[in-house]
């Protein structure tokens, strides 16, 4: 396979990489770098282009056509008449030029790439180009997402054209890679309905050196701080509005307390003094000097003009010996830095805005803030110095979870699926397996293969459908972290929406369940009950056109359901796993749902075998003509009994193969 990857911004070139030395070199170059050198490491790949923009009046490298990166993964640069290096927003006038000369690059080529990865959406309208000229599919990742970066972004003039290539690029892209499920199923969803049906969260690595110690961060330290033997709280971030420098200047002046344990560091880029780059740069690095000055914070704060990566390495190893990193941007798409602290065993605070929700989540530790809440921000650093247990335990969960070989692996199966055609529809369908994911599927591997193995053996006429809590993004990554089977049907987000097969690995909304569900939800007179009650909702990206989700008790769902009840609002209340709380449409439902899809197929439940082991599938497995209950079944499910109704003696999978067997449509199970 020949992948190429195509991004126009900033400096990009092999490491190492001067990081910040103009306002577009950030974290896409790391993500872009580390994604090719890690396909070009693969037996199945057997060459990674990138392909970026030439200029002159750098460093050199930037004018040459042609850069070895690693084995079988070089940098191709675009040459058009204008040579001068541009910003992000000055690129649009160039992009025609540039995609004339991405297509003679490509035409030039004895072996063309089997599939294009644009980065940003100006990329992407180069490779919708040449998809038109040669056939090549691609693949998006948008990195930072206009419609982000503020709630009035829709109705800025200086935004309108950005967001518009933005949505193009969202509707026209084969498969949409992101980095955190914030990005898929929030930042993603104003700009299509259809977007998240292809979209695949994949989570990337980030590229350290070596560990050498602290000497390095010590010497680049030494001359701004009067103690510079204390912990630091560390952050790295361009020198731009949007990432909220100030506001941690802010936080650390406005506790005596941090002050006095730990000194602060910024790494805002490279500068040449404070007027020697953009516009918003000098403005954002004069407030920075201006609070520490105001606040009599010299001598406590560093503020280095320049670093390599040799230094911001010794860094994150001097962060890690009682210090904290702290990202306190406004709004933040995912977090690689976050990702490398944590790695280096740095506990973490982080914007509740955005990617970050999802990296913490994954760690099981470091602390969420409000980052224009001052008070709190400082109280979190205080509060992850004093748990560095946590942060050793989150840093063998971030060595695992975000790792560039692995990203590779499942980067690749994304783009050899990209060919696949639409599924022919099973005419002879006679029974529907629904079956939950999380706990009935998962939780034994051994079981899980089995059950791949069931899967390709079924019955011609038994249609596969999962019925998860979760979203299509996240029911789809977890199968593939489980490497269970591609359902013929996904039931999501506790059965509000279920989506199709289309062509080329995409899934489709089902319009017409979409019709049902609206035409008695009333969405906004439904939350506001909710808010009544002060609840303690579940995040962002939780809460969906047909599901509003919070965390709390059985006792305290059936309350709202009695608040409800009494405002005549139609909607169902789901309890589930002993603390969360699902309120959809009268007409949602797991059991609704499979309900819908057996009416579509001349079918009724008596037709459908359903598998679960919680709450949320409790309609499900009631309704069905059998059921089937692992034995690790949650006790919520206890009151289902009766004809119809197999508890198995097998957990998970194993449970699910059992209760087949008992159907007669498996080999009896041998072990658990």
């Amino acid at each position: 396979m020949h992948i190429l990857h195509l991004a126009l911004g900033g400096c990009l070139k092999a490491a190492p990489v001067r990081y910040g030395v103009t306002e577009d070199t950030g974290g896409h170059i790391a993500y872009v770098l580390g994604a090719a050198m890690a396909q070009a490491a693969l037996p199945q790949v057997a060459s990674v282009d990138i392909v970026t923009r030439a200029f002159d009046g750098m460093d050199p490298i930037h004018a040459q056509a042609m850069e070895e990166v690693a084995r079988g993964c070089r940098i191709l640069r675009l040459s058009t008449a204008n040579r001068a290096y541009l910003a992000k927003e000055a690129l649009e006038a160039e992009l025609p030029a540039l995609a004339e000369a991405f297509c003679m690059m490509l035409g030039g080529m004895a072996q063309k790439p089997d599939v294009i990865h644009a980065h940003f959406a100006d990329a992407a309208r180069l490779a919708r180009t040449a998809q038109k000229r040669f056939g090549i599919p691609w693949i998006y990742t948008p990195h930072s997402l206009a419609l982000q970066k503020d709630p009035a972004a829709a109705s800025r003039p200086d935004l309108r054209d950005r967001i518009a290539a933005e949505r193009s690029a969202v509707e026209g892209a084969a498969a949409i890679i992101v980095s955190s499920r914030d990005e898929a199923e929030r930042q993603l969803r104003p700009y299509g309905k259809a977007a998240e049906g292809r979209s695949h969260c994949v989570s990337p690595g980030v590229t350290l050196l070596p560990d050498t110690g602290t000497a390095a961060a010590d010497a680049l330290l030494a001359p701004f701080l009067r103690r510079p033997d204390r912990p630091i709280v560390l952050a790295v971030a361009r020198p731009v509005a949007k990432k909220n420098l100030a506001g941690l200047v802010d936080a650390y002046a406005a506790s005596p307390e941090l002050q006095d344990r730990a000194n602060l560091v910024i790494l805002a880029g490279l500068r040449e003094g404070i007027d020697g780059g953009p516009a918003e740069q000098a403005q954002v690095l004069r407030g920075l000097f201006d609070r520490i000055d105001r606040h009599g914070l010299w001598g406590k704060v560093a503020l280095p003009p320049r670093h390599d990566a040799g230094q911001l390495r010794a860094l994150y190893a001097r962060a890690a010996q009682g210090g904290v990193f702290v990202n306190p941007a406004l709004h933040e798409p995912f977090g690689l830095t976050l990702v490398e602290a944590a790695q280096v065993g740095v506990p973490v605070v982080a914007t509740r805005n955005g990617g970050p929700v999802d990296i913490v989540a994954q760690l099981g530790h470091g602390a969420l803030v409000d980052p224009g809440d001052a008070a709190q921000v400082a109280a979190a650093c205080l509060r992850m110095m004093d748990d560095p247990q946590g942060a050793i335990r989150a840093q063998a969960r971030a060595l695992e979870a975000f790792d560039w070989r692995d990203w590779a692996r499942r980067s690749v199966a994304i783009c050899r699926n990209l060919q696949r055609a639409a599924p022919l529809p099973r005419r002879a369908v006679r029974r529907i397996l629904a079956s939950d994911i999380d706990g009935t599927l998962t939780g034994c591997p051994v079981a899980a293969a089995r059950f791949v193995d069931w899967h390709a053996q079924r019955d011609d006429g038994l249609l596969f459908a999962v019925a998860t809590g979760r979203s299509v993004s996240q029911a789809r990554r977890v199968l593939a972290d489980w490497a269970l089977p591609r359902p013929d049907l996904f039931i999501t987000s506790v059965g509000s929406e279920i989506w199709r097969w289309g062509a080329g690995d995409r899934l489709h909304p089902c319009a017409d369940y979409a019709a049902l569900l609206d035409a008695d939800w009333d969405r906004d007179a439904v939350q506001a009950v909710l808010q009544a009650r002060a609840p303690v909702w579940q995040a962002g990206y939780e809460q969906r056109r047909w599901k509003l989700s919070l965390l709390g008790t059985a006792a305290q769902a059936a309350g709202i359901e009695r608040d409800l009840a009494r405002a005549g609002l139609a909607a169902r209340v789901i309890a589930s796993h002993g603390e969360f709380i699902d309120v959809l449409p009268q007409a949602a439902g797991k059991a609704a749902a499979l309900r819908f899809e057996a009416t579509r197929r001349g079918l009724d439940l008596r037709h459908c075998i359903a598998a679960g082991d919680s709450g949320n599938d409790a309609d499900m497995l009631a309704a069905s003509g059998a059921s089937i209950l692992p034995s690790n079944a949650y006790a919520e499910l206890a009151h289902l009994r009766g004809r119809g109704i197999y508890q198995s003696r097998y957990h998970h999978a194993a449970g699910v193969i059992d209760g087949l067997a008992q159907l007669g449509l498996a080999r009896q199970a041998q072990h658990a």
